[in-house]
């Protein structure tokens, strides 16, 4: 099969389409996908820009979302049929083979049906936004009706899943974005109040918007300086949840001050720690997701997609930082 082999650490140049031997099924509920079409997500890139999380498992295959047709299936597989349209966040990241790649191999617990109301592209490029959004959200933000919510970079991957699952949720959202073009996108996705953050001073706007208090519940998409921001907006016993690691200048006194609440989203830590439940409880958010995508509640946008042999170009397009929604390769013409 044809796959995108990342041959060494480096810039997006050690992307290379090469043939490698179609993956084989070697546990009972494992499934063998023909892929569709492959996410692509900033952690793509910087596992190829620093090295993967094992290197010493080289040449890798990139992409943890997944999106295609169930070719054939292990002994045990009980909830997947030959056939079958299936959408996933598993491997990619330099231990199980990713999926920028014709096939895969995935556990069926780890998988959700593909939503039926949208293609594979769009499918592809939900699992891994999709989840970190829920989870930050929901499970460490305890997001409820009635509050407000701050989500940084609105238009990006996860911002713009997550505008929508807090509207789900009944919350008011403020987002910030860097142009007039992608201010009108999140407020189409149902964004309340948007702040162009070129224009205007981010933590003023907030607390204008707020009368002074501050957002309930801050989401960083961003880190670094943003993270600090984020202390400085959110109500005092508010919470922050980020999914960057803090930098050395972060304000961590604001974030003292005003005695808040501060949570990590990493949703990679089930595939890295070999978490089994917390996989199926990811998958099953995926399920969830597929109701609400079929239902016209949650929309995946789409910037631009590739064909597989243009990871490289995916990856450029993706580092400068100003598309709107997602990339995805696609996997077959």
């Amino acid at each position: 099969m044809k796959a995108v082999l990342m041959i060494a650490p480096g810039s997006p140049d050690v992307l290379q389409l090469h043939d490698v031997p179609l993956p084989q099924i070697q546990q009972e509920r494992q499934i063998l996908v023909r892929l569709k079409a492959a996410g692509v997500n900033p952690i793509d890139t910087k596992l190829r820009q620093r090295g993967t999380f094992y290197p010493e498992q080289m040449p890798a295959i990139l992409g943890c979302d997944g999106a295609g047709v169930v070719e054939a299936i292990g002994s045990g597989v009980q909830q997947f049929r030959v056939g079958d349209a299936v959408y996933f966040c598993h491997g990619g990241l330099g231990g199980h083979p990713g999926n920028y790649a014709e096939y895969a191999i995935v556990d069926e617990r780890f998988a959700a049906p593909k939503p039926g109301s949208i293609d594979f592209a769009a499918a592809a490029a939900a699992p891994l936004v999709l989840i970190t959004a829920w989870e930050a959200l929901y499970d460490r933000g305890r997001l409820e009706a009635g509050r407000k919510v701050l989500i940084h970079a609105g238009a990006g991957g996860v911002g713009h899943v997550a505008i929508q699952l807090a509207k789900l949720a009944g919350a008011t959202v403020c987002t910030t974005v860097s142009t007039p073009e992608k201010a009108n996108f999140v407020r189409q996705l149902g964004a309340d109040h948007v702040i162009l953050y070129r224009e205007t001073d981010p933590i003023q706007a907030v607390l204008d918007w707020t009368n002074g208090e501050g957002v309930d519940l801050t989401f960083d998409t961003i880190g670094g300086k943003v993270l600090s921001q984020s202390f400085a907006q959110t109500a005092v016993y508010g919470d922050v949840v980020t999914i960057l690691a803090p930098d050395p200048q972060t304000d961590w006194k604001t974030a003292r001050d005003r005695n808040l609440r501060v949570s990590y989203e990493l949703m990679l830590t089930p595939m890295l720690k070999g978490m089994m439940q917390a996989q199926i409880d990811q998958a099953k958010i995926l399920r969830q997701c597929t109701r609400l995508i079929d239902q016209k509640e949650l929309v995946i946008h789409i910037s631009q997609t590739f064909p597989l042999a243009e990871a490289a170009a995916a990856h450029r397009s993706i580092e400068t930082g100003s598309t709107m929604g997602k990339l995805v390769l696609l996997t077959e013409s």
